[in-house]
């Protein structure tokens, strides 16, 4: 007998331009509650950021959400009664978790909402439960037509939901 936590909520989008992104980012904050952990990865310039200034707009941070890789990470306070967005930026970090701990992240976690790029194999100690979003540039048949001026700009992105907290939640509303 299985449970429904060894099955991961998952969905896959095409995000066509820097706006979706944002709006994405968005839609996916009217998911999160305090405690959340997000991991985002893709390569340089996939849209990690973009996609974390629509969170920090979902949220109603303040602040301009820019990307923390020089001061490795921003917190960014809520304006009205939601949980403040923790922007990570592990890209420069090489120490894992160990490394990870000079930042607080596991004080911080409990009323806020975590985001780390570049967090994959250096922050997933910091809670079973946790949001995986994967951002590639598209290929295949979700791939633009050749000498398409927005080309560049589609991406592929799979958001996959890990451990009990994410299990049963509906991350259909991402697609629309």
């Amino acid at each position: 007998m299985s449970t429904l936590h060894e099955f991961p909520a998952a969905a896959q989008l095409t995000v066509k331009s820097a706006e979706d992104m944002r709006e994405l980012g968005r839609r996916l904050a009217a998911l999160l509650r305090p405690g959340d952990l997000v991991l985002l990865s893709g390569e340089l310039g996939a849209g990690k950021t973009t996609l974390t200034r629509g969170l920090g707009e979902g949220l109603g941070v303040r602040g301009a959400v820019t990307s923390p890789t020089f001061v490795i990470a921003r917190v960014h306070p809520p304006l009205g009664d939601g949980p403040a967005l923790v922007h990570v930026d592990a890209y420069r970090l090489s120490g894992g978790l160990d490394e990870m701990e000079d930042l607080d992240l596991d004080v911080s976690l409990p009323e806020s909402v975590i985001v780390v790029e570049w967090g994959d194999g250096k922050v997933e100690e910091l809670s079973e439960d946790r949001l995986r979003v994967v951002i590639e540039r598209a290929v295949g048949a979700d791939a633009p037509a050749e000498g398409d001026a927005d080309a560049d700009d589609v991406r592929s992105v799979t958001v996959t939901g890990l451990g009990a907290r994410w299990a049963g939640v509906d991350l259909s509303p991402l697609g629309r």
